[in-house]
């Protein structure tokens, strides 16, 4: 099995001081948008695939969902999971989303939240889905946007005066491996571009309900940095039905 970056104690503890760390879905900035593209969860089945702290899990089963499989690579973000989650309807697994199989027809919904742009093969991923989803079930994931992976680096190029200048794009067609800095630390991610989010999930069985690239939401937009935001879009947010 794979290593989480995640599992390593400078990054993980960086981690955990982030606003969407301390205070759940309402400290992602995207969470709002997300929201209202997630099905009905009452009496289904859910998967997450990189579950992370498991707040997805534990909102899918206070909107009435009958059964949680929550799956990440991350040790020590299924401790904390593991930890704050109480019910026994939440199963969380150890295991690398690429190598995790469940039998065909399992879930009735899967969700993923910022995690398919540490994994190399989207395609795999959504036949993956495609397989153990019933027929009419609901895919939702976000991912960070291809504009914003392209490059690697990762952060605005900036003026002579410490000001943003503009945000970099470069390689784009040019899928693969990016070393990244994400809080400081060095972090492995994979860019894919916006066709492979999109005709990956049309070529595997899935009729796409709805696109959308989030921006800071109003409640937000005061927070530090977070204006910045509308001047290049860092979330990708997709919502597909299986089409068995």
């Amino acid at each position: 099995m794979k290593e989480s970056d995640y599992d390593n104690e400078n990054i993980f503890e960086k981690y955990s001081q982030m606003d969407r760390s301390k205070r759940g879905l309402e400290g992602a900035g995207e969470w709002q948008t997300l929201k209202k593209l997630l099905p009905d969860f009452q009496g289904k089945k859910v998967l997450d695939l990189g579950c992370g702290y498991g707040w997805h899990c534990i909102y899918a089963l206070e909107q009435g969902a009958s059964s949680v499989v929550g799956v990440d690579l991350s040790e020590k973000m299924l401790e904390v999971a593991k930890k704050q989650t109480t019910s026994k309807k939440v199963e969380y697994i150890h295991s690398d989303i690429e190598d995790i199989s469940f039998a065909e027809n399992t879930f009735d919904i899967v969700l993923s939240s910022l995690t398919l742009h540490y994994i190399e093969s989207f395609s795999d991923i959504a036949k993956n889905v495609h397989r153990y989803l019933k027929g009419d079930g609901v895919f939702v994931y976000s991912v960070e946007h291809p504009i914003f992976t392209s490059d690697g680096n990762q952060d605005w190029i900036y003026s002579e005066d410490g000001s943003i200048a503009h945000f970099p794009v470069d390689n784009y067609f040019y899928e693969g491996k990016r070393a990244t800095n994400f809080l400081g630390e060095n972090v492995t991610k994979y860019h894919k571009t916006l066709t492979t989010y999109v005709d990956g999930l049309l070529k595997n069985g899935f009729h796409i309900n709805r696109i959308v690239e989030p921006m800071p939401p109003e409640n937000m937009i005061n927070v530090p940095g977070m204006k910045d935001e509308l001047r290049r879009p860092m979330m990708l947010i997709v919502s597909a039905t299986n089409e068995k």
